[in-house]
């Protein structure tokens, strides 16, 4: 299994929405260590990766917002440092804001060298509200992208399909084409991690695909999420043969991580991302035990393999240090 990049990250900035499937189970309380403390280690993390670890790839990131209350300092820092997160955002569960406030916050980020925005959507207004908890939620990102799109920043929207946001999915992508100008405008399927497992009554399914129209399909990659009977009768599996680490700066574990070097803590996180693995058997293996060959529910690889594994920890009685949960250290393979 090989390493090729270490994100860094601090969750320390709130957000405003909550959100059915929040992949970071977002609670009201920030988990993340302040700002400048996660700098300093980040400054000396970075150092220590050009100098001895050159072949991986190094990104610095905050959440669980874009509320930054030094925001053009984060992103000068950022930038500073070569993190991706300095030119692309992801602008969900920002506070309130009035048309005014919003150009405000987009000749910000224009200034400070940020190129492109991404917004969620989860459906036409009264239910994106409902979803993301927050009445005026859908008003807000319009007035945020007309606002970035006038500033000269590229915008991107994604769009969760679900058996309910399914048959308002056309007419969702018209507003977000005719009326914020976004052309930009991609369908996924939610995962089952963080709160994204409340979702599985409503995973959508080839029944709900057929309430879409062809130019709603092309936003999806059928080449990506296919339903579960396509994955376990066909030879679509790809072994996964790398990783990036998730390196989580939390109160819980930054007093220990400031005595090790950084070497030490890529060691311990790519040890606790083979023992987690290791316990488990391989996607094959997992999909001849329990693939049903005749599900129309859509996947990706990587969620019907998080799927299995989570029906045979249960059966198992496995108690696991699960480096999938994204709000501590972990990985991501690939």
């Amino acid at each position: 299994m090989k390493t090729e990049s270490v994100i860094l990250q601090t969750l320390f900035v709130p957000c405003s929405c909550r959100c059915r499937y929040c992949l970071l189970s977002w609670g009201g309380q920030p988990e993340g260590v302040p700002w400048d403390r996660s700098t300093r280690f980040a400054l000396q993390f970075r150092r220590w990766q050009r100098e001895n670890r050159p072949d991986l790839s190094f990104h610095f990131t905050f959440g669980y917002s874009m509320e930054h209350p030094d925001l053009r300092g984060a992103l000068r820092f950022l930038r500073q440092i070569g993190s991706p997160q300095a030119e692309f955002l992801q602008c969900d569960g920002l506070k309130m804001r009035t048309e005014k406030e919003c150009r405000e916050l987009a000749q910000i980020f224009k200034e400070e060298g940020v190129k492109h925005l991404n917004f969620t959507f989860y459906g036409l207004p009264e239910y994106h509200d409902r979803f993301a908890a927050r009445r005026g939620d859908f008003s807000l990102m319009m007035r945020m992208m007309d606002a970035a799109r006038d500033a000269g920043l590229t915008i991107s929207a994604g769009i969760p399909l679900t058996a309910e946001s399914a048959p308002q999915t056309d007419e969702l992508i018209g507003i977000l084409r005719n009326r914020a100008s976004c052309r930009r405008v991609s369908l996924f399927v939610p995962h089952e991690e963080g709160r994204g497992i409340h979702l599985q009554a409503i995973r959508f399914s080839e029944d709900d695909l057929k309430l879409l129209s062809d130019d709603a399909k092309a936003c999806l990659n059928m080449q990506i999420y296919r339903p579960e009977r396509e994955w376990v009768t066909g030879s679509f599996f790809t072994e996964e043969t790398r990783r990036s680490l998730i390196l989580s700066l939390r109160n819980d574990n930054i007093d220990r991580y400031e005595t090790m070097t950084p070497g030490e803590i890529i060691a311990e996180i790519e040890s606790l991302d083979d023992a987690y693995y290791a316990a488990f058997p391989s996607l094959s293996e997992l999909a001849d035990r329990y693939g049903n060959p005749n599900g129309n529910r859509f996947y990706r690889q990587r969620d019907l393999f998080y799927h299995y594994r989570r029906i045979y920890a249960r059966e198992q009685a496995l108690s696991l240090y699960d480096v999938t949960d994204e709000r501590q250290s972990g990985s991501r393979r690939y």
